[in-house]
């Protein structure tokens, strides 16, 4: 007995998601793939985007689908966790941060929470009336760190 399209590809989403749990990212692309040839889902793009930018190196394309998939559901916070990965893999740590508090005003995510946290948070500079990339404050905060002060 074969399964009807809209069964398939919620078969195939839900093998995806254990695929990217499990940290097989290959697998979980062919399975993405296989859903949305059966079935067009838009909640799924965000993550097939990341899935082509890990594995094939199409960052720009992950990039669209990421951001096509918050334009449809601005309100899905899973949408930013996606984009943060894919700034990620681009290696564009602020925006991936920008992405992930995006995602936490959304309603938050224990995933994004989570990846708040192993990004980490920047200390304020020690001369806060500079900027942050004053050189005092980058030569001043380099040598109160290494003298363990800050």
């Amino acid at each position: 007995m074969e399964l009807s399209p809209h069964a398939s590809a919620e078969k195939e989403a839900a093998r995806a998601q254990k695929e990217l749990e499990e940290g097989n990212v290959l697998a979980a692309l062919a399975c993405l793939e296989k859903s949305l040839q059966a079935e067009d889902d838009p909640s799924l793009h965000s993550c097939l985007g990341f899935c082509m930018a890990k594995e094939r190196g199409h960052v720009t394309r992950g990039l669209e689908l990421c951001h096509a998939a918050i334009e449809r559901e601005p309100q899905n916070p899973i949408h930013y966790f996606y984009l943060a990965k894919v700034h990620l893999v681009a290696g564009t740590k602020e925006e991936a941060v920008s992405a992930l508090r995006q995602g936490a005003a959304q309603g938050g995510n224990p995933q994004i929470l989570l990846m708040l946290q192993e990004l980490g948070t920047r200390k304020p500079p020690p001369l806060r009336f500079l900027s942050r990339d004053h050189f005092l404050n980058k030569y001043l905060g380099k040598l109160l760190g290494r003298l363990g002060l800050r």
